[in-house]
């Protein structure tokens, strides 16, 4: 069907200003998402208003609302992302959890084991990427990219003090133990889990992009509503933190099942009668 000469984003403009100052800030229900799945409030993009998203979800006349009293109930809950680094962090690794004699020292093998399989993965692309260099400037650089992909492995595999440390990497640890070795029984169901997550982190992130176009189409790079700086923090919340970082950072981490090392206690992770 054609469109009238009147429709489309002129139109929207015609009526756009008196939807001032209302934003969609103002989404309890986008907001209490967030926090169920466990979003920091340190990551979160700045609004660029001069004002938080609670702040935002305030009445006009600076009172609580029913939104700011549900999305603050929210915050006092347990999110997904706490239930999950909780059940990692329990995983078995090398057959033993956390509170087990020898547990500290079944996950540096693991590691120890893994970052030496990788750096041998990561060798092996490096001398295909380099014999297949074009021209020999290129071969130096390439060779820096390989090496920083392997310090990034040790980087994550030893998460500073900041980071969460010991807890962080043994969750660390986990999360790679399990998509490396979903072959073990017990750990198929987790792996679809853990790739569950990243799927549905990623149709959030989808919805961010599609929703930062749709606006940029119908009115540009013009000033939000609600005061924002419209598209620009659209598409910031689009590539901003992960929620479920760790997750998506394994993704760079892994290695083909035949270079995986052989993970220690294989009958451990087997179905048991009884």
């Amino acid at each position: 069907a054609s469109r009238s000469p009147g429709s489309g984003p002129r139109s929207y403009l015609a009526f756009r200003d008196k939807l001032t100052p209302a934003s969609g800030f103002q989404s309890a229900q986008m907001r209490q998402i967030e926090i169920v799945l466990g979003l920091d409030d340190a990551l979160r993009v700045h609004m660029g208003s001069g004002e938080s998203y609670l702040e935002a979800l305030k009445a006009h006349d600076g009172s609580d609302s029913p939104a700011l009293r549900r999305v603050q109930a929210e915050r006092r809950g347990v999110t997904l992302k706490q239930a999950v680094d909780e059940w990692l962090y329990r995983t078995p690794i090398g057959g033993l959890g956390p509170d087990k004699s020898g547990a500290e020292e079944a996950v540096a093998r693991f590691v120890a084991d893994y970052e030496s399989a990788h750096a041998s993965e990561v060798d092996r692309t490096a001398e295909l990427a380099v014999s297949r260099a074009r021209r020999a400037a290129d071969t130096a650089d390439l060779r820096a990219r390989f090496e920083d992909e392997k310090r990034q492995l040790h980087t994550f595999l030893h998460p500073s003090a900041a980071e969460g440390g010991v807890r962080r990497a043994r969750i660390r640890a986990a999360a790679l133990f399990i998509i490396q070795n979903p072959e073990l029984p017990l750990l198929a169901w987790p792996r679809e889990v853990l790739s569950g997550l990243v799927e549905l982190e990623q149709t959030l992130l989808v919805f961010r992009q599609r929703h930062a176009r749709m606006v940029e189409r119908v009115i540009g790079r013009r000033v939000g509503t609600g005061g924002s700086t419209g598209v620009d923090y659209l598409d910031k919340t689009a590539l901003g933190a992960r929620i479920f970082a760790d997750l998506w950072a394994l993704r760079t981490f892994q290695i083909q099942p035949k270079a995986n090392p052989p993970p220690e206690e294989p009958e451990f992770y087997s179905f048991r009668n009884g």
